[in-house]
């Protein structure tokens, strides 16, 4: 191919064989050199030293097999074995433009994930993989290490849904995340998510990474609402990290991502059966998604600590107004609003000898907060007031979001309303919130005077 650029083909290393336990003939004998091999997780973390952002931008530019400056976006699910009968070898069929980036089929990899690992493996800490939602990289997760019990603790409700489809398979017990160490064992998984979903509260790492070595269970830290550079599970003790990259790994309300990121101990046991494992789970990212991941990354580092400046922004004004310390015509969020919730209110754990959650998100404390109204109804209505907030479930992306979690979480207290703040910028959000409390009280009074309009305003 003509403006080819190769990185070389000489020396390439494969994975070793991994012995499969799967399904004979299907799962690898000898798996291919795309994906995270030894030599590739090398190549992905040689700018570890760099800004996060030069790591978002150049992380897999030794994927590059073309003059291009924007990676392509390759659809084929497969592709061609070798010309040469002698050079035929089972599940290794490498690319002689790029051996770094050479694949069998898509189930397996792909062009365009195998470039999303590489900056999550760079950014991340360690070795990552990428599955088709959240979700699934949660199920991939525990099917893989198969614990008798998971400790958890609130949180996302999807979570909780995947341990009981699996109970009913495998009698996997849930118990809960702050339970007796005689509880847990061996083998089982102690869930963390940090900072919590849906009120944006953090959890103390150390606290549970203390919990993991004294009884022997593996720590999972979902890290969704803190993705990079808000929080490194890896340096509190995490033995591997989740993310919905759904959230702000894409960061434009555009694609399905789930991510398991490994620690580097257990990198050489645990990644060769995860990938095999995916294989036949068939949870893979599709190349789009793929391609957006990739495309969104780039400005992960400035997206995010913007849209997590800018909670706190948001945050401490609605708190103000609500004790009645703020300035200016805030009295109506007194009114309303019942309590907000978020890491940034998290006092005892900001001061004090016992102050633990600066050091653990030294660089803000995440864009999603929580606030409860004083009345389910107007927490139902007020989504509807409001102009720069899009009243939709999910979060993490550039346009800010305002959800009733009672829309998609029917276990949820009613009043409950979370925030996914965007980069719109806080002043204009905060316009918007008052204009849209001012909305509600007038339609509360009218409601009460039954001169309500119904122009979807009252």
């Amino acid at each position: 191919m003509a403006g080819e650029e190769s990185n070389g083909t000489a020396d390439v290393s494969v994975q070793p064989p991994a012995n499969p336990e799967l399904v004979e003939g299907i799962a690898h004998e000898n798996p291919i050199k795309g994906g995270v091999t030894p030599d590739a997780k090398t190549l992905a973390t040689r700018l570890q030293h760099l800004s996060l952002s030069a790591q978002t931008i150049h992380a897999d530019d030794y994927l590059n097999s073309h003059q291009s400056v924007a990676p392509p976006m390759h659809v084929s699910t497969t592709f061609r074995y070798n010309r040469d009968p002698d050079e035929l070898r089972p599940w290794a069929n490498i690319n002689p433009h790029n051996p770094h980036d050479s694949h069998v089929y898509s189930r397996d990899s792909a062009p365009n994930t195998t470039r999303l690992e590489a900056v999550l493996t760079s950014i991340l800490g360690g070795p990552s993989l990428t599955y088709s939602s959240g979700l699934s990289s949660f199920h991939a997760l525990l099917t893989f290490l198969n614990p008798k019990r998971v400790a958890i603790g609130g949180g996302y409700h999807g979570c909780h849904g995947v341990i009981k489809l699996l109970s009913k398979l495998t009698g996997l017990r849930m118990v809960d995340l702050d339970c007796a160490d005689a509880e847990l064992g061996p083998g089982d998984v102690l869930h963390v998510e940090t900072p919590l979903n849906p009120t944006g509260e953090a959890r103390d790492l150390a606290f549970y990474a203390a919990k993991a070595a004294r009884t022997g269970a593996v720590l999972a830290v979902d890290a969704t609402f803190a993705p990079p550079p808000l929080l490194e599970p890896f340096r509190w003790g995490a033995d591997v990290i989740m993310h919905s990259g759904t959230k702000y790994f894409g960061g434009h309300s555009d694609m399905l991502c789930g991510v398991l990121s490994v620690a580097p101990r257990h990198a050489d046991a645990w990644i060769p059966r995860l990938r095999e494992e995916r294989l036949v789970l068939g949870s893979v990212m599709g190349s789009l998604e793929g391609w957006l991941g990739v495309r969104s990354l780039r400005t992960l580092e400035v997206r995010v600590r913007k849209q997590s400046a800018d909670a706190e922004k948001l945050v401490r004004w609605l708190e103000d107004g609500r004790t009645g310390a703020g300035t200016g015509d805030v009295g109506v969020i007194g009114q309303l609003v019942q309590e907000v919730k978020h890491a940034s209110l998290q006092t005892s754990a900001l001061e004090g000898e016992r102050a633990w959650l600066r050091e653990q998100m030294p660089n803000g404390f995440g864009p999603v907060f929580a606030v409860y109204m004083k009345d389910p109804e107007d927490a139902r209505r007020l989504p509807s007031k409001l102009d720069l907030f899009h009243h939709a479930t999910s979060l993490g992306g550039v346009e800010s979001l305002i959800e009733w979690r009672a829309m998609t979480d029917v276990g949820v207290d009613k009043r409950l309303l979370r925030f996914s703040i965007g980069i719109e910028g806080w002043e204009d959000l905060r316009d918007d919130l008052i204009q849209g409390f001012e909305a509600l009280a007038k339609g509360r009074a009218e409601r009460g005077t039954g001169t309500a309009t119904k122009d979807g305003k009252a």
